[in-house]
């Protein structure tokens, strides 16, 4: 296996893993929500969770799909087009909520947020290997 495929297939692995860590909390989240207010406070978290982990999960797929010195160019492009179809699925995805649900404004931004927030500060506690 050449070793820009061990490459990215590490930093994959290592996006995935902040990607999850992501997802349980703001899964976690989700359910105090629904616990604490309601199914429609749950399901208002769990779409402002969707929304912000799912484009994580496409951008770590697409941008580390290429890794290496020989394709820097394709690293790149494959990190502009992962963060260009990141944003368009994010604003695709409130579109659809606010289209289809009757959403609690509240627990979705700030699940939202949440979510976001875990996804900025989780890496200070990975360790690089």
């Amino acid at each position: 296996m050449k070793l820009g495929n061990v490459l990215a297939r590490r930093g994959r692995l290592a996006a995935y893993k902040l990607v999850l860590v992501q997802a349980i909390v703001a899964g976690i989240i989700s359910i105090l929500f629904f616990v604490m207010w309601g199914a429609q406070y749950g399901q208002s978290a769990l779409a402002g969770a969707t929304i912000a982990v799912l484009p994580n999960f496409v951008f770590a797929t697409l941008a580390f799909s290429h890794s290496g010195a020989s394709s820097a160019a394709k690293v790149v492009k494959s990190f502009y087009w992962g963060e260009a179809v990141k944003m368009l699925l994010t604003i695709a995805l409130f579109t659809l909520v606010f289209i289809n649900m009757k959403v609690g404004f509240m627990p979705l931004f700030t699940c939202y947020s949440l979510a976001l927030v875990v996804h900025w500060i989780a890496p200070l506690y990975f360790k690089q290997s």
